[in-house]
């Protein structure tokens, strides 16, 4: 990773999620991973971060407006960094089983980060039930980008039981905190930056004008389908609603070998299979409240990564979004797969990512105080509904302190008006689904929980039922003939 430097500015992307932050709105993502095997001390655990600290130095920075509003925040090292204030022991009462848990883990992502020190935390859970103990991460989205960028959580994993070498400390002191003229300077250096790039491109687009006009093309078509989207805002549901500071927090457990069997069978990608069965668990939670459901679809937001796939170094957020559409109004399980189907392809041979990308883009030539407006354009309760992503995972073991991950189920944000976001990752044959919810609009978020995995079984029975009548099929017909040579 490239070297996370003291006074560098933010991305847009990571300052709009600074902006959007308020009492309700909480822009921490995190995990909550299970371990099997005693827990290891706190000492131990404490010795571990720290001899692998040095590979994520932005966990030492934190965050320092600048003078005036000339530009964006910047990182700054920070000279009271203390580990133990951000690693954190805890324990469960007893039993200490799967309820005190999610308890535990939605009153930790009810409470904001301390912006005047670096943002994270991460506790270290004892007490629980059958031999195990659990890890609960919690990082501002702008210091992680949640599909590509490194992190604390993952530095300290190893695909062994026997810990690896983390390499040299980088005995790193911490610089003196900048002062206002240091960051009115860096400041003002920004800009110069900034307009030094638009220059670049400007000169580009001179010599290079037929190229110019042809991406700029793309580039309106894509602003035109995100602002058409945004003219066309799904309908208000209990999911598009005022929401507080606390949360609900449901886990679901499934296996990666049932929705790859039903994408197999029926086409398209696992990603298709996921947003289906979002839309049979979101129908049958408007059901359960007496809401009908015809003619009723609501807008999924699924964060994509525009991270090249070269690119192994740089750090932030380098993502964009795309809305897509969940047909809650279709009662059939094949149907309904078979709609998202259609459209998420439709949405691939689209002009609506890349347009996404665009205002995220311009968001970067924008002042503060239009990139606080234009960031809330992303939160829009117009666009869409919920938030939706999905993560794929290693697929191998993973240790830490020699103790196997079990699983860890992925936590997402609420952002502006919306009571409800879904987080899917995948680990060593898993799948595991993580629901935020607000805690008093979705009193009943157990109920959507349930709804995901009767909606996977539906569509894994009517599978199986289909890949028998091929087989058959095929036994009755005989193998093909063989073309002639």
């Amino acid at each position: 990773m490239a070297p996370q430097q003291h006074l560098d500015s933010l991305s847009a992307v990571d300052a709009s999620f600074l902006l959007q932050e308020g009492d309700a709105t909480h822009m921490h993502i995190g995990a909550l991973a299970t371990f099997e095997g005693p827990p290891p001390s706190y000492e131990a655990f404490i010795a571990h971060i720290r001899s692998r600290l040095h590979l994520v130095p932005r966990y030492r920075q934190k965050i320092a407006e600048l003078p005036l509003g000339v530009g964006r925040p910047v990182w700054v090292d920070d000279p009271n960094f203390n580990l133990e204030y951000h690693v954190r022991n805890s324990a469960l009462p007893t039993p200490g089983g799967e309820e005190e848990l999610r308890r535990l883990t939605s009153r930790i992502f009810s409470q904001r980060l301390d912006r005047t020190k670096p943002l994270w935390e991460m506790w270290l859970v004892q007490g629980l039930e059958d031999n195990r103990f659990a890890l609960i991460t919690k990082t501002h989205h702008c210091l992680v980008d949640g599909i590509a960028g490194l992190d604390l959580m993952t530095t300290l994993f190893d695909t062994g039981p026997v810990p690896r070498e983390a390499g040299d400390d980088d005995g790193w002191l911490p610089r003196p905190e900048p002062s206002q003229a240091d960051l009115l300077a860096s400041g003002v250096k920004g800009l110069v930056e900034t307009g030094l790039e638009i220059a670049g491109g400007l000169a580009g687009a001179v010599t290079r004008p037929q190229a110019t006009l042809g991406k700029l093309r793309e580039r309106l078509e894509g602003i035109g389908e995100v602002a058409w989207a945004g003219l066309n805002p799904p309908p208000p549901t209990p999911l598009t609603t005022e929401i507080g500071p606390h949360r609900r927090f449901e886990v679901v457990r499934e296996r990666l070998t049932d929705l790859k069997e039903i994408k197999n069978v029926f086409g398209g990608t696992v990603n298709d299979v996921v947003l289906a069965v979002v839309a049979g668990a979101l129908a049958k939670f408007m059901l359960s409240r007496g809401i009908r459901t015809e003619g009723l679809e609501l807008r999924a937001c699924v964060p994509v990564s525009v991270r090249p796939g070269d690119d192994h170094t740089s750090g932030g957020n380098q993502l964009t979004q795309i809305l897509c559409p969940l047909p809650v109004y279709i009662d059939d399980p094949l149907a309904r797969l078979e709609n998202v189907k259609e459209t998420m392809g439709g949405l691939k041979d689209s002009k609506q990512a890349m347009g996404a990308t665009t205002i995220a883009s311009m968001e970067d030539f924008a002042p503060p105080t239009i990139l606080a407006q234009a960031s809330r354009l992303h939160f829009a309760s117009r666009m869409y509904t919920l938030l939706v992503t999905n993560i794929p995972g290693p697929q191998i073991p993973l240790y830490v302190l020699g103790r196997e991950l079990q699983e860890v189920v992925p936590v997402a944000f609420l952002g502006g008006n919306r009571s409800l976001a879904i987080a899917i990752m995948s680990y060593n044959g898993g799948v595991y689904i993580g629901l935020i919810g607000d805690y008093d609009a979705l009193p009943d978020l157990d109920i959507i929980a349930a709804g995901l995995s009767e909606s996977i079984a539906e569509l894994l029975l009517l599978a199986r039922l289909e890949g028998g009548r091929r087989l058959e099929a095929e036994v009755t017909q005989g193998p093909r003939p063989r073309a002639p040579r």
